[in-house]
């Protein structure tokens, strides 16, 4: 009683469920690895499965993230040589962002000036400052630092639609004393920077319009900059938000999430990491700032935007594959649960020694469920996942335990030998069911599998393991169990495919 209670405890548990899903997102994440995706953390493999909504960046993403700084557009009666060596003043800064590094490529530090004050660049704020002297001169955004001057800003409109990022240097007689805005602040030259659309960015964008993946563009620059570069990949007016700051982007992702979107998020600079950390899965590139990397799931080492389609294919195989083998696991667990059930009520022993159950799981279940779960799968994961698996699994394993309840019983002899063909030959139906479409390497497995169970119960000496009494009586008492089974799971499918 007690050897046959624990063959049916080891039918109850999905031992080999648990080993398969850390297996498969491991072999994942090595596929990834190869194309300069690095898995910070694995369960990020099967979250890319489910992404209905991709948020992104647009310097560094969309764009390369290299700037090139042009000539300055004069304002005023200053004197150029004059401002350059205040840009160069207001590029030497040792946490320069990706901007100020390319003016300070555009206007080399001369060191001439000297700085008796400075105000460090703020996202929200958008503007970074300097003293010299007794002056002020304030770099950032012309809608910040000139409100009111509607010629400037029908300039910056158009320099901004050819997908220039635009700054204003702007200058004020008072000295810095406070972070507010002094009231007297004079434009003096625009700096227009021009960044480079990746080249497999609108392929890649495409692919997630075909996929039925919304994208939506988060950039703190001004809205017609984003918008230029969005429509020049492909990404409608609608989805364009700019002069975002950090706090509205992570909003934003938590919006989309409150209305049941799976939502990924990449970016590389620091005003990015509030979104990626909530967003379901956040993803850096490799130029990003260590705080971004540190909070991302996942990093794109080569900062290729076109490998995102690539992994997300990882993760819907995954996924794809894990309901797949969890059909065949739950299968099991049902026909345990149900052959436990019905024994107890007949006061008849459980139809398996545990040898037995291993013998089934390992060679009907484990090992086929295994090379399952390394096919490729490109489906979109749709919600349901366990209603879909218990749809087919419960009916199918109450199947097997009756078609395994009844052959048990007209053996006669409980020796489990015709329970353990019948369980066998219904658990490669399914194997055969959750396989399709064929390939050649399925096909050997299965047929590898069928040839070791039948030499098991051809060799004395397995025969005598595994405690089997072959006979006709029960060969044959197996085998009908098996066919009526089989033909019950593919009833159970078709009809399920049909609906």
């Amino acid at each position: 009683t007690i050897t046959r209670s624990v063959a049916g405890l080891v039918g109850i548990i999905p031992e080999g469920l648990v080993v398969l899903t850390t297996i498969t997102f491991l072999t994942a994440a090595v596929a990834l690895s190869r194309q300069q995706v690095l898995v910070q953390q694995l369960p990020a493999v099967e979250t890319l499965a489910r992404v209905s909504v991709l948020c992104i960046d647009k310097t560094g993403t969309l764009t390369t993230g290299v700037m090139q700084c042009e000539p300055l557009i004069m304002l005023g009666n200053h004197d150029e040589v004059m401002l350059h060596d205040v840009l160069g003043a207001l590029a030497d800064d040792p946490a320069a962002n990706a901007t100020l590094q390319s003016i300070g490529q555009r206007f080399p530090p001369t060191h001439e000036l000297h700085v008796s004050a400075n105000i460090p660049f703020d996202a929200v704020k958008k503007w970074k400052a300097i003293e010299v002297g007794s002056d002020a001169w304030y770099l950032g955004a012309p809608e910040i630092l000139a409100v009111d001057d509607v010629l400037l800003h029908r300039t910056v409109h158009d320099l901004a639609c050819t997908g220039s990022r635009v700054l204003l240097l702007a200058h004020s007689p008072t000295p810095l004393t406070t972070t507010a805005l002094p009231s007297q602040l004079t434009p003096a030259a625009l700096i227009a920077i021009n960044e480079q659309v990746r080249p497999d960015a609108e392929s890649t964008i495409a692919y997630f319009h075909q996929q039925g993946v919304k994208i939506f563009v988060l950039s703190g620059d001004h809205q017609s900059t984003v918008s230029a570069v969005a429509h020049a990949v492909g990404i409608t007016q609608d989805h364009v938000r700019g002069r975002v700051t950090p706090e509205q982007k992570r909003d934003f992702v938590q919006k989309l999430r409150a209305q049941g979107e799976v939502v990924a998020m990449t970016g590389d600079g620091v005003n990015d990491v509030l979104a990626l950390k909530n967003a379901d899965i956040g993803i850096a590139m490799n130029n990003a700032a260590p705080a971004t990397k540190a909070v991302a799931e996942m990093i794109l080492l080569d900062g290729k935007f076109s490998h995102l389609p690539l992994a997300i294919t990882q993760g819907r195989r995954v996924i794809g594959n894990l309901e797949r083998v969890a059909h065949i696991f739950l299968a099991k667990n049902v026909m345990s649960v149900f052959s436990i059930i019905s024994v107890a009520a007949l006061s008849q022993p459980f139809p398996f020694l545990p040898r037995q159950m291993t013998l089934v799981s390992t060679l009907a279940i484990g090992i086929p469920a295994f090379f399952l779960a390394m096919r490729n799968s490109a489906h979109r994961y749709t919600t349901g996942f366990l209603s879909r698996a218990l749809k087919f699994s419960l009916p199918s394993g109450i199947a097997i335990g009756s078609a395994v309840v009844i052959v048990d019983m007209a053996a006669r002899d409980s020796s489990g030998t015709a329970a353990s063909i019948c369980a066998l030959g219904a658990f490669f139906w399914i194997v055969c069911i959750l396989a399709r479409p064929w390939s050649m390497p399925t096909a050997l497995v299965l047929a590898t599998m069928i040839v070791v169970s039948v030499v098991a119960f051809s060799v004395q000496t397995l025969t005598e393991f595994f405690s089997f009494a072959v006979t006709n009586h029960n060969m044959a008492l197996g085998v009908a169990g098996s066919v009526c089974a089989g033909a019950v799971i593919e009833v159970i499918h078709r009809t399920q495919r049909s609906l």
